[in-house]
């Protein structure tokens, strides 16, 4: 069996990533199942519910599935 290689980054190589603040601003209410789960993920759950999230392409594609129902804003790092 070969060796596992380690999945962590060195530990100089720390990534900077951004922030996004997500905002539900429409009900879920009607909405498809998928779409519920989708804001529940993002920590949503009302409307003027705001959660801060890391700005990763997992994350983008989450908020690509409701931009109906949410808005996004970069935060600023300063």
């Amino acid at each position: 069996m070969p060796a596992r290689r380690s999945t962590k980054a060195p530990a100089g190589a720390a990534k900077v990533e951004g922030r996004l603040v997500v905002t539900q601003i429409r009900s879920s209410i009607g909405t498809k199942p998928k779409h519920r789960g989708t804001l529940r993920a993002l920590g949503l759950g009302r409307i003027g519910k705001s959660n801060d999230l890391p700005d990763r392409p997992e994350i983008r594609g989450m908020i690509a599935r409701v931009p109906h129902l949410v808005t996004v804003s970069e935060e600023q790092t300063t």
